[in-house]
């Protein structure tokens, strides 16, 4: 979707900065993490509008082009953040400037075999996730890696061959599966698994460097780094505030010099942005540990670049449903297991073709029944061509209105 900007703003100024500024209503409860972000039209922004809305009734704008709507913003009773309005302004300019160079997505160009391999990795510069990709693909001058903040953009990179292979946080060992990301996957039949990756969380505490830590007012970070760092956030006892992206935060922190403020987030993100680490491994430590999940992803006729270093294992992960729903579950993982081939995972997404399913429950007296209906997501030991598993998804297939194999693929796994 194009972005637009009203034609009334300053074009000597950023256009986001020129637009909107934002205003954060903090609870102020010590240790609450709730905060509301509303928006606030800045003084300029309300004078040109102004300007521009009696040229509007006058019949006219200052471009001579057709007038515009007015814009949808809405006001604050007042400004309680000055550092919230400013993460907003930040993120807005950089879509401004990315709409007008064309995004960070490399042109695609038919697959020449002598250029980089192109990596695209969901998230900001500076995340996790790209922490990830440079275990995957260790060698810079072999890849060109790019950002893809939006979700569905990872996977349109692949299919329009901007990419040829894209990283994607699955699933937290705390807080569960990425749920998106596995209907993206179920979505986009010509994209593939080729490769997952295991890797220990580390959420860093960040900060400019040299700033003295008894300055720290403000902690800032993405909910659910917050929620892993919650005891030692509380020892703390500092103001603890949400923002939509930590890595973008970590960025605002470091181009604004921002003393006052931390930020948890990555590894990456400190070297990314020149931030003093304060301590690593600040989240909370929990029996057994905390880890992240990701896949990396390629067409269906991609080769698998595999994750760099640590123990690989074969994998497969196939998806399908089944004419008794839930029901019918335990005779799927039964042809699997009776075939010596290990279950090692089960997931399950609505299934979007047949959402609702009825059942005759007349001999019983009862009538039918309707129940919402699934995709069953199964992660297998072993690859497409042993024998076990192929002879259980071709059973499968047998008893499957729906089958399809997500990837066979080596997983490799980082305890510490």
């Amino acid at each position: 979707m194009a972005l637009t900007v009203p034609h009334y703003v300053d074009a000597g100024r950023p256009a986001a900065a020129a637009a909107v500024a934002i205003a954060s209503v903090i609870s102020r409860k010590r240790g609450s993490f709730t905060r509301t972000i509303v928006v606030r039209a800045s003084a300029n922004f309300k004078q040109n509008k102004k300007q521009h809305e009696q040229q509007i009734r006058q019949g006219r704008s200052q471009d001579g082009r057709s007038p515009c709507p007015s814009s949808p913003l809405r006001t604050a009773d007042e400004v309680a953040s000055d550092f919230g309005r400013e993460i907003a302004l930040a993120n807005l300019e950089r879509l401004f400037r990315q709409q007008a160079a064309g995004g960070d997505r490399p042109p695609a160009n038919g697959g020449s075999s002598d250029r980089p391999v192109r990596v695209a990795y969901q998230g900001s510069r500076g995340s996790y996730c790209q922490e990830a990709t440079a275990r995957a693909f260790p060698s810079s001058s072999a890849c060109e890696v790019f950002p893809c903040v939006h979700m569905e953009e990872a996977f349109a990179v692949l299919e329009d061959r901007s990419a040829d292979r894209a990283v994607v946080p699955a699933e937290n060992s705390l807080d569960g599966p990425i749920d998106r990301n596995l209907d993206l996957l179920l979505r986009h039949p010509g994209i593939r698994i080729l490769a997952e990756l295991v890797l220990p969380v580390n959420h860093c505490l960040l900060s400019l460097p040299g700033a003295p830590r008894s300055s720290l007012r403000r902690i800032i970070s993405h909910p659910q780094a917050l929620s892993h760092c919650r005891r030692n956030l509380e020892a703390l006892d500092l103001e603890v505030d949400e923002a939509w992206c930590a890595a973008d935060a970590a960025r605002f922190v470091a181009e604004n010099r921002v003393a006052d403020t931390a930020v948890i987030g990555s590894q990456m993100a400190a070297r990314e942005f020149g931030l003093r680490i304060l301590a690593s491994n600040f989240q909370d430590h929990h029996q057994g540990g905390n880890f992240n999940r990701f896949l990396q992803l390629g067409l269906s006729a991609s080769q698998s670049q595999g994750f760099a270093g640590g123990g690989a294992a074969r994998k497969t992960t196939v998806a399908f449903s089944l004419e008794g729903g839930a029901s019918d579950l335990f005779r799927a993982m039964w042809i699997f297991e009776s075939r010596g081939v290990r279950v090692t995972r089960v997931d399950h997404r609505p299934n979007r073709a047949k959402p609702l399913r009825v059942v005759d429950r007349g001999i019983d007296g009862l009538g039918k029944a309707t129940y919402l209906d699934y995709v069953f997501v199964l992660d297998v030991e072993g690859s497409l061509l042993d024998p076990g598993v192929e002879a259980a998804l071709a059973r499968l297939e047998e008893i499957a209105p729906f089958a399809r194999v997500l990837g066979s693929y080596t997983s490799t796994c980082h305890s510490h």
